[in-house]
């Protein structure tokens, strides 16, 4: 097994192995990934670039008409009610919900001619974060998402923090899982963060652990251990020391003094901690750029819940919300969170290193429908009022890019003027996915991964046979 070619965990039976064992002493899965890592890296995962990706995803779709796209020559039928503003960058402007990052344009680069046919949230989601060419919704993914791919293919020894965390993670929409590492199995999933750490009382379970807590840990570990005693002398592959040596590995992460500094918000000065917001996507932000900064390769967060409006997510059809006073709901907290971590990503000097994406599945229609309100709430308005709302739009979306080594600056690509459709450098999913895996430095036209089954499946290819091209305005200077 060679470099272009990296394998997948072979058999069902020892990752269910691995995952039985970890349950027993603490329910997370990490000695089932330091195992899957030890083996990728034996056989020739390419080597860790230091490179970064944080993914601000806005699930639902954020409309880019509002937003990032504004088309104030359209007629009112489209027209958003937003006026359009100057930005630091000549020429570019985006719409006054997003004064600050109106100021820092030069800073990051807006591709407006992001486009699919996958028109359900879950469709869309697999879509753009793994690459599923299917246009109709399904319950979970089969390809795996880009997230744990690149958390696969830089599998290594073990270190003190996880080559992949979720804060509030990408995972689900109503009942669909619309992420997640699929063929490749669960040893390869996110280290997950949930809860508000904006709050004062927030913590992430298990890391940095007491002495106390140590003990209790190594003892059930011990007693695990004593019960496989009699399979460990019949075993003839050396799995159960793998399981205690993975299993130990995962206690040293457990109870690490680096990722108990890392995962700790307490340590940021509270001017900064300000800049952010304090609130729940800001702080989530500030997560964010501390665990890359501390050498974790890929970091997802979510913005959804109260911050979003009654429905919890950006998905503003005129049922769910009343669009506009949706938008200048959130936009508040999204223009701080976001400007405030591209802001925090340049002067810490992160910005050739790591690469911050803020994208959702799609974007809304142009054109405004008008419909009854299923319910009172914020930017809502009573039941059976009609409200303005904007539907699924997968033929036209915008995406911001920083750091990453680029030059910034730039807008690429557009659309009509009413932004239904690109008119000018149209990218796709499989583009934008190729643009993520070249700054982490994997080669897609020669990496492959093998599925259960025993299939090759290039990391960039579909059962459609689709590929896509790094954006070249979108890739390192050098």
């Amino acid at each position: 097994m060679n470099r272009e070619q990296c394998r997948g965990p072979q058999r069902v039976d020892r990752r269910e192995v691995l995952r039985t064992g970890l349950v027993g002493f603490s329910g997370l899965t990490l000695p089932g990934l330091y195992h899957s890592r030890a083996q990728a890296a034996a056989a020739g995962a390419p080597d860790d670039k230091k490179t970064a990706i944080i993914l601000v995803w806005l699930r639902g779709g954020c409309s880019h008409l509002d937003t990032w796209d504004p088309k104030p020559g359209s007629t009112d039928a489209y027209r958003s009610p937003y006026h359009p503003i100057s930005t630091s960058v000549p020429g570019t402007q985006l719409t006054e919900l997003l004064p600050r990052m109106a100021s820092i344009a030069d800073k990051y680069n807006i591709l407006r001619s992001i486009a699919h046919n996958a028109g359900g949230h879950p469709a869309g989601s697999l879509r753009v974060l793994s690459g599923d060419p299917a246009r109709a919704d399904k319950p979970k993914p089969f390809y795996p998402d880009w997230m744990t791919v690149a958390n696969f293919l830089r599998s290594d020894s073990p270190k003190a923090l996880p080559n992949y965390v979720a804060i509030n993670p990408v995972d689900r929409y109503d009942a669909f899982q619309i992420a997640g590492p699929g063929f490749l199995g669960p040893s390869y999933e996110a280290f997950r963060v949930t809860g508000d750490p904006s709050k004062p009382k927030f913590s992430v379970p298990n890391i940095g652990s007491k002495e106390s807590e140590l003990a209790r840990l190594t003892r059930r570990s011990s007693l695990r251990v004593s019960f496989d005693r009699l399979r460990r002398d019949i075993d003839q592959t050396g799995l159960m020391q793998a399981v205690d040596d993975f299993e130990s590995q995962a206690i040293s992460l457990l109870t690490s003094p680096k990722a108990q500094e890392a995962f700790d918000l307490g340590n940021e000065p509270a001017a900064l901690r300000d800049r952010y917001g304090r609130n729940q996507w800001g702080q989530q932000c500030l997560l964010a750029r501390r665990l890359v900064e501390a050498g974790v390769d890929i970091v997802t967060t979510e913005f959804d819940g109260p911050l979003c409006g009654r429905v919890a997510n950006w998905d503003d059809h005129a049922v769910n919300h009343h669009v506009f006073e949706a938008l200048a709901w959130r936009a508040p907290f999204f223009d701080q969170a976001i400007s405030g971590l591209i802001e925090d990503v340049y002067n810490r000097g992160l910005d050739r290193r790591v690469m911050v994406v803020i994208t959702g599945e799609f974007g809304r229609t142009p054109r405004i429908s008008n419909q009854p309100s299923s319910g009172p709430g914020k930017a809502s308005r009573p039941k059976g009022t009609r409200q303005p709302g904007r539907d699924h739009w997968p033929r036209a979306n915008s995406m911001v890019f920083a750091g990453g080594g680029m030059e910034t600056g730039q807008v690429i690509g557009a659309t009509d003027r009413r932004g239904e459709d690109p008119i000018k450098r149209r990218v796709s999913p499989y583009d934008f996915l190729a643009t993520l895996y070249h700054h982490l430095g994997v080669d897609t036209r020669h990496t492959a991964l093998t599925s259960f089954a025993g299939r090759t499946v290039p990391v960039l290819s579909s059962a459609s046979r689709m590929k896509g091209t790094p954006v070249p305005e979108l890739t390192s200077r050098t």
